[in-house]
């Protein structure tokens, strides 16, 4: 089984070794067909501290490592 990536923007980077991530999807209103904007965040493991707030990354699922974080950074996109 593959493991989900999902692409976000870095909104806290306080932790050590952890960051918040957002996660942006669009989905579809059932009655007015209109998109509508809907986020969720996540914590993510970031093993070098290298990510800082406002950067774009992609995030993995990885197995869990602690109560709330199952997710690892990837790649830091410019």
């Amino acid at each position: 089984m593959s493991k989900r990536i999902l692409q976000g923007r870095v909104l806290k980077d306080a932790k050590d070794k952890s960051v918040m991530v957002r996660v942006e999807r669009k989905v579809k209103h059932p009655l007015y067909q209109k998109f509508i904007r809907r986020s969720k965040k996540y914590m993510a493991h970031d093993e070098g501290n290298l990510c800082k707030a406002g950067d774009f990354v992609r995030i993995q699922e990885c197995r869990p490592i602690s109560k709330r974080k199952c997710w690892e950074i990837l790649t830091e996109s410019a």
